[in-house]
């Protein structure tokens, strides 16, 4: 299975993984800002965009996928639901894993009765039903919790929107998919592991990945550096996307 990827510039290689529902056009903005100093390897996830469904399904799976791809090591950069699986890879393959950045990302999506920061089991119930009903009312709705509470929420919805199907259409399964794993993934048991040196970007009004996940992610992994962009809610890479670029820029130059 061949995962598609698309590669932008020249430099050190960068593999960039987009969140759940969505597909490699979101990183357009970041392409624009980034091509001239890096070589931005674009991924689109199994079944989402142009890549075809991985079966059966699994954070495992993917990022074995992610290192057939790329035999070199590489520096990664993940959204969400991409940057649980770049923590993944880094657990499974740690000497293909240069730095990781993780974007409104967090181990453990669910909330449980010792993980509080995280959305509730219900929110995810939600959108397993209404995705059987309406898949594509669904990832809309999905795109609209992304923004709220951001001081640029139309905005970063209308761009969310726009490039949803930047890449032709998800497969249901595929989407289905991806809820479980939102759901069932656990990774906090693990990510003391992750050794390489690792960039931490939130925003503070985000309700789907809080930021006390990513300050819990900033106390357990041993090499770690937190930003928190005052304002942004779930995509600070579109709703700062100049602050965003420069906290790259900074962490990768200090390597």
């Amino acid at each position: 299975m061949n995962l598609h990827v698309e590669t932008f510039g020249r430099g050190p290689d960068v593999v960039l993984l987009h969140g759940w529902g969505m597909n490699g056009a979101v990183w357009k903005q970041t392409v624009e800002r980034l091509a001239g100093e890096y070589c931005l390897h674009v991924v689109d996830l199994p079944g989402h965009g142009r890549s075809p469904a991985i079966e059966p399904a699994s954070l495992e799976k993917w990022a074995e996928a992610l290192d057939r791809a790329f035999p070199l090591p590489v520096h990664v950069l993940g959204w969400s639901l991409g940057g649980e699986l770049a923590m993944q890879w880094a657990l499974s393959a740690p000497q293909k894993i240069r730095s990781l950045s993780l974007i409104a990302s967090t181990p453990c999506f669910a909330r449980r009765d010792d993980w509080p920061c995280a959305m509730a089991a219900d929110t995810l119930a939600q959108f397993s039903v209404q995705l059987l009903q309406d898949w594509r009312g669904t990832l809309k709705r999905f795109i609209g919790l992304q923004a709220m509470g951001d001081a640029a929420a139309r905005a970063v919805a209308r761009e969310l929107t726009q490039d949803l199907f930047g890449h032709g259409e998800p497969q249901l399964a595929a989407l289905e998919k991806g809820l479980e794993i939102l759901r069932d993934a656990d990774l906090r048991s693990r990510v003391n592991e992750i050794a390489c040196p690792t960039l931490l970007q939130f925003g503070d009004k985000d309700m789907l990945s809080p930021i006390k996940a990513g300050e819990w992610l900033a106390a357990t992994l041993p090499h770690s550096r937190l930003v928190v962009h005052a304002g942004a809610a779930h995509a600070p890479f579109l709703s700062h996307p100049d602050a965003f670029v420069s906290a790259q820029r900074e962490f990768w130059a200090g390597m």
